[in-house]
């Protein structure tokens, strides 16, 4: 297929002169003349007919591709909600004269290869003795490169920030730079309490988040910025002025969030789960102008869908109402911080720091005021670390980008790429390996066991979905904050709170939405939306929900991206990075679940075969259970003569293994957990019977 195909899709609707279906539009696109639509109107006359020989599913991703980046969009016909016709949008007109998506997703100008380990380095890394010993040979380059500008690439559990953290201790004992020169910046207050945890005896380094830094600048400039004394707003603060906000607006929170989001999006959610969105979403709205350098004006709504139109109208006089109550009251939020900072530095010169050497953790992360900010700052020495597999917040600002180009704006960089992944075992590896190889980056090499212990199961419901994690988590001996379960949206995590709670199954939940995600402790499971679970790790992962409807996720919990259009970047790819990182979070354990007809189309057929070596089979709880019980009566009666307790002849969850993969034969039995050959010979012919009669 061609990086150009999605073009004739959108020139296809531009000159059909009618909505049509997929359906039709597939076959349209196919050469197909018997379709009885295209033979009656005669489309098989218009330049696209048959542009595409490609088969149904790869026209549908394509189609599916267009749809998520709203360059078409599935309209109700005729008030049937079950019909749709695919229309384009403006932005897809567009797209067909200057193609964007395009050159989004050709971020090919990069080429990160596999770091070379010279005899040079080797020489120098003997030079330092025990200094580096702990670490590999990637990890040794990346800490005492020499060069001026540094890129490097570490992929999930490489150990970054070890290595960024022993570069500059490295900096400050071999290369004599004052700590007070040196400015370490990352993006979370978590990551930043780490980094500072492992330089104990260098505390005059400057360890900080974005916004920590700019905060301590606009402090020590109140005067010069503001003309008075200003502060940041606090949480509480945003409760107080939203709800000012709406009492302006003759509007109550209940009101209020019947007009922003639709039943879908409310569905599954707490009133203070939607409470807490819709505050986020009106703060973010007014950061994301301040980023833009835009004024808050109507007209920035005036491209919203018209079943948003309503809300546009709230959400403008809301932040309207905000923004000047701020200005007013001297409250700055985080685009504040950072564009005032930007501003103080342009308009007085002498308030910049000088550092000689700047390092930034989570480079993938970076937005263009931030970059500015850098550019600011100009260090002659610049260390950016980050994996581009684990862009995933794009719809917040993030540029992908900057560091997918770091070769372009510092051609005199050095590339190092950190490979060898501490977190997970091999089949893991190599299973996320296969799941992003379109960004042709490094593959990451596994330290772990080969032991496999990865399942793709499909539920008839969600309920038979959740009951499978609960059964499984219930009979695992793991600590329980061992245990992540992730999902894609938070009604998933909502819907599965509620069983878990009547199984006295205690859990947290760390979601986007929550101000300060919960730590589980050791008898907690965590359930998580991936982009909150990002940087954590756990033996035992599930991944619910793994289906079309959630990977790519085609609604937003946020309504106020499709109203302003937030699409500076290929969601279709956004999505796949983030099911990246979500089966990245597991060191042994990785259940991938789905219901429907097919897994999301992330889960090529390659990681199908990797997973079972043959097709995946549905997974019927009513069914399973009998074969748990069938084999649990088996266990018993064998424990029963040799005198000894069950659990010494085959753990529970062996048993629930064999039950979820059904095994036929001898061969099989050697992927079920727990199974050894000895117990195969032993037991083997007895389990495949008691599994054959319940087929």
């Amino acid at each position: 297929m061609g990086e150009l195909d999605y073009i004739y899709v959108l020139k296809a609707l531009d000159e059909i002169p009618f909505g049509v279906g997929k359906k039709l539009l597939m076959e349209f696109l196919q050469g197909k003349e018997k379709n009885e639509s295209i033979s009656h109107n005669r489309l098989y006359k218009l330049d696209n007919f048959g542009i595409l020989s490609y088969s149904d599913e790869e026209i549908n991703d394509i189609i599916e591709n267009l749809l998520i980046n709203n360059l078409i969009i599935a309209n109700t016909f005729n008030q049937n909600k079950y019909a749709k016709v695919l229309e384009l949008t403006e932005k897809g007109r567009a797209e067909i004269e200057s193609p964007k998506l395009y050159k989004k997703k050709l971020c090919n100008n990069y080429v990160f290869n596999k770091t070379e380990i010279t005899n040079e380095d080797k020489e120098r890394f003997s030079a330092l003795g025990d200094f580096l010993k702990r670490y590999n040979d990637e990890q040794k380059k990346a800490i005492i490169s020499t060069e001026n500008n540094i890129l490097c690439v570490a992929g999930a559990g490489s150990g970054k920030t070890s290595v960024l953290t022993k570069r500059i201790e490295f900096l400050i004992r071999y290369k004599s730079i004052q700590p007070e020169k040196i400015l370490a910046i990352t993006f979370t207050r978590k990551a930043r309490h780490e980094m500072i945890s492992r330089l104990p005896d260098f505390n005059e380094v400057q360890i900080e988040t974005f916004n920590s830094f700019c905060e301590k600048i606009l402090r020590e400039n109140s005067e010069a910025c503001y003309g008075k004394e200003a502060r940041v707003i606090a949480y509480k603060d945003k409760i107080l002025l939203i709800r000012q906000a709406l009492l302006h607006l003759k509007l109550d929170m209940r009101k209020a969030i019947d007009i922003y989001f639709t039943y879908s999006q409310k569905r599954g959610k707490t009133d203070d789960q939607l409470a807490a969105i819709f505050l986020n979403d009106c703060f973010f709205i007014r950061d994301y102008f301040k980023f833009k350098n835009k004024k808050i004006e109507e007209s920035a709504f005036e491209n919203a869908p018209e079943r948003h139109e309503k809300s546009a109208e709230m959400i403008f006089g809301i932040v309207n109402f905000m923004d000047a109550y701020m200005i007013k009251h001297g409250l700055r939020d985080f685009a504040d911080q950072l564009i005032d900072t930007i501003k103080l530095f342009e308009e007085h010169k002498e308030a910049i720091p000088k550092f000689t050497h700047i390092l930034i953790d989570e480079y993938q992360d970076v937005n263009s005021t931030q970059i500015k900010l850098i550019d600011i700052l100009d260090p002659k020495n610049l260390f950016a670390v980050g994996d581009p597999r684990q862009s995933i917040y794009g719809w917040r600002g993030s540029d992908i980008n900057y560091i997918l180009n770091f070769k372009e704006k510092y051609p005199e960089c050095e590339f190092i790429s950190l490979t060898k992944n501490y977190r997970s075992n091999k089949p893991i590896v190599d299973l996320i390996n296969s799941s992003i190889s379109s960004m042709k980056l490094p593959n990451l090499e596994s330290e772990g066991s080969k032991d496999k212990d990865i399942k793709l199961i499909r539920f008839d419901s969600e309920s038979a979905e959740y009951e499978f994690v609960i059964q499984l988590i219930m009979q695992s001996d793991l600590k329980r904050n061992e245990i992540f379960v992730l999902a894609r949206t938070n009604r998933q995590l909502n819907e599965l709170s509620q069983l878990m709670k009547q199984r006295d199954i205690d859990y947290v939940i760390r979601s986007e939405e929550i101000k300060k995600s919960a730590i589980a402790n050791e008898d907690q499971v965590t359930l998580a939306t991936v982009h909150a679970i990002k940087g954590m790790e756990a033996e035992m992962v599930f991944v619910i929900g793994a289906n079309a409807a959630n990977y790519p996720c085609k609604g937003s919990e946020h309504p106020i991206i499709e109203m302003v259009k937030v699409d500076e970047y290929d969601k279709e790819e956004e999505e796949r990075r983030l099911f990246y990182v979500a089966m990245s979070r597991a060191k042994k354990h990785l259940y991938i679940s789905y219901t429907g007809k097919k897994p999301t189309r992330f889960i090529t057929e390659d990681m199908i075969q990797q997973i079972d070596g043959k097709k995946q089979k549905s997974f019927n709880i009513q069914k399973s259970s009998d074969i748990v019980s069938r084999l649990k009566d088996w266990r018993s009666d064998i424990a029963k003569q040799l005198g000894i307790p069950p659990y010494v002849i085959m753990h529970d969850r062996t048993l629930i293994d064999i039950s979820a993969r059904m095994p036929m034969t001898k061969e099989d039995l050697n992927d079920i957990y727990g199974l050894g050959p000895t117990k195969i010979m032993k037991y083997g012919s007895e389990i495949l019977d008691i599994v054959g009669g319940m087929k």
